[in-house]
C-alpha cells in the first residue's frame, strides 16, 4: 500500500497549517507556523483561512523541501517548522 498525503488545513487554534510529507514511505505529521508563513512567505496578518491556504500552496515546494532536510537530518514522526527554519535552512 502506498502512503498518501494529506491536504493541508489551518489549525483549529490558528498558529499554523497542517499537512503531511512521506518520508521513507511513511506519513509524517507537518505543521509550518503562521509566523514563519507571514515572514517568509508573504502571508498578511490576520488573513483568512483561503489566504492562508493559498500562500500555503504558492510556498509548497520550498516547505516541503525544508521539511524533508529536517527528516534526512533528524527523523521524525511529526515536525513544527518555525522562522528559524527558512532564515537559517
Amino acid at each position: 500500500m502506498e502512503a498518501i498525503e494529506s491536504e493541508p488545513q489551518v489549525l483549529a487554534n490558528r498558529r499554523g497549517v497542517a499537512f503531511s510529507v512521506v518520508h521513507r514511505g511513511t506519513p509524517v505529521e507537518c505543521v509550518i507556523t503562521l509566523a514563519a508563513l507571514e515572514a517568509c512567505f508573504w502571508l498578511e496578518p490576520g488573513a483568512d483561512d483561503a489566504r492562508v491556504l493559498k500562500r500555503f500552496s504558492d510556498g509548497y515546494r520550498r516547505i516541503r523541501a525544508i521539511a524533508e532536510r529536517r527528516l534526512l537530518a533528524r527523523p521524525a514522526t511529526r515536525i513544527e517548522l518555525t522562522l528559524e527554519d527558512f532564515v537559517h535552512p
